[in-house]
């Protein structure tokens, strides 16, 4: 493995899992892997879980860590070209990639979609031109369009719960006050569908995901309907795909609760967090037996880690 962006870059997602597994099961069976290697996170957003995992895998397997903020740490950086650099902005993208590259043995980058053009956002500006300038490895803590770290852990975590090969995985849209990314729903939609779940997304008429994630999963806009039946409900918030980044409905009617809940076949409820309680989802079903959103978050150790330690073993 070379970068790691996306499903697209997994090549035997059932091998990947297992070495997953394995690593969980000892953390630091590799730890001489990363000897004397330097993994440098950049973050253009904030963050804790993704943060403090991938700090924490890359040192599980030897590695030293910087961690930088962008636009606070450092000099505020230009992502265009052809601009006079006369504002406030003191660092361009290019230069500030191949200095970086030089500095590190892998990059890890956390960059969200700015929500205002939908054609920048979806060409991956920031992550492709790290890709393009570092000559370093490049692993994505979430992107513009997509968040595959998190996306592995959703899937370790379906695994070790779930109770047939193939289970029904419902995505559901809920309210936020915010304007939120696809990044989350669109790579959650690719690996369930890679790792052969069922896998039904509802939302409300108008939230429609790009269909190039999409592809194979069902898409029902009755809430209920799609919870029937269901193993596992990942809640998340997205804004509008086609208005992009516009907020079009608040209706607390999609929150999911615990009326919701009795719906499904006794379903694991999951969420990346951070999560907005009783918006997203209410106090009972978060707070219930049947909620694995701290053991989804702990997974994330394990994600990172598999990715990290594939990425070192195609450096030797």
């Amino acid at each position: 493995m070379k970068h790691f962006t996306s499903i697209h870059d997994v090549t035997d997602l059932n091998q990947m899992l297992k070495e997953a597994f394995e690593i969980k099961k000892d953390q630091y069976q590799f730890e001489n892997l990363g000897k004397h290697k330097t993994m440098c996170l950049l973050f253009f957003n904030s963050s804790l879980r993704t943060r403090i995992s991938t700090q924490k895998a890359a040192e599980n397997l030897g590695m030293k860590t910087i961690i930088l903020n962008i636009n606070e740490d450092g000099w505020k950086i230009e992502t265009e070209f052809g601009v006079v650099m006369d504002g406030d902005k003191a660092e361009h993208i290019k230069e500030a990639a191949g200095v970086i590259g030089r500095y590190s043995d892998i990059i890890g980058i956390r960059s969200f979609a700015g929500l205002k053009n939908r054609e920048l956002d979806y060409s991956e500006h920031v992550l492709g031109q790290f890709i393009q300038y570092a000559g370093t490895p490049i692993v994505s803590m979430e992107a513009a369009t997509g968040h595959p770290l998190q996306s592995f852990a959703d899937v370790i975590t379906i695994e070790e719960y779930k109770k047939k090969e193939h289970p029904k995985v419902v995505l559901t849209w809920a309210p936020h006050p915010k304007a939120l990314p696809q990044a989350v729903p669109n790579s959650f939609a690719e690996w369930a569908v890679a790792a052969g779940y069922e896998v039904v997304i509802t939302h409300p008429e108008g939230y429609e995901l790009d269909e190039k994630f999409t592809c194979g999963a069902k898409i029902e806009y009755n809430q209920n309907k799609a919870f029937e039946g269901a193993d596992f409900i990942y809640a998340k918030n997205w804004s509008n795909y086609k208005n992009y980044g516009q907020i079009l409905n608040m209706d607390l009617n999609w929150t999911v609760s615990a009326d919701k809940m009795k719906l499904t076949n006794q379903a694991k409820f999951m969420h990346c967090l951070p999560v907005r309680r009783n918006m997203i989802v209410t106090d009972e079903v978060i707070d219930s037996p049947d909620s694995i959103v701290i053991d989804e978050a702990e997974n994330r150790i394990y994600s990172a880690q598999t990715i990290i330690k594939r990425i070192l073993e195609n450096l030797k």
